[in-house]
């Protein structure tokens, strides 16, 4: 009779460790998709930022019209809700590479830079940048924790039934690296 008892309560025991290793590995799941869609709302706010810088820029810049053309395609692409999160990550990088050359670009124009509207336009462009770092920053948090949930043992062995994979970290291109050389700019 005691070896009865004993067993149901290691059944028991067990039935309550694997509930609680899977109701932790759905928790970091939904966190996961909750840090993404912050960092969705975002990119959704740069995303329709671009057509008024976009706009701007061409009535000053009609030389830089293959960059402005890339990062219209590249918006049009992010907005048309056909990618994955991992395909959304890639083509954000892309996207900032396009923003900051749009940037740079815009340099060679003094009578643009005066501009009101573009330097609001700048400003709010500058400030949702903030926003996407720190939504990057917290998806990257999100992102450690839950691959480390379903890595380590004995998780891994549930998440392997959940069929729970490894999701990629933001990471920065190798150009945005390097070291900026400040008398370069001047």
């Amino acid at each position: 009779m005691n070896s009865i008892i004993i067993v149901a309560a290691v059944a028991l025991l067990l039935i309550i460790l694997v509930i609680s290793m899977y109701n932790s590995l759905v928790r970091r799941r939904n966190e996961v998709d909750n840090a993404f869609g912050g960092m969705d709302v975002q990119l959704k706010k740069r995303y329709d930022l671009i057509p008024n810088l976009v706009a701007t820029v061409k009535q000053y810049a009609a030389h830089e019209k293959e960059l402005l053309t890339q990062v219209t395609e590249m918006r049009s692409k992010a907005t048309s809700g056909n990618l994955t999160s991992d395909e959304k990550v890639a083509l954000d990088n892309k996207i900032s590479a396009g923003m900051k050359g749009l940037m740079v670009a815009v340099e060679s124009y003094p009578d643009l830079k005066a501009n009101d509207n573009f330097i609001n336009l700048q400003r709010t462009l500058n400030e949702v940048e903030s926003q996407i770092s720190a939504a990057r920053r917290t998806y990257n948090a999100v992102i450690t924790d839950f691959n480390n949930g379903i890595e380590t043992f004995p998780k891994s062995i549930l998440a392997g039934m959940m069929n729970l994979k490894r999701k990629e970290v933001f990471v920065i291109p190798e150009l945005e690296r390097q070291n900026v050389e400040v008398k370069s700019l001047f």
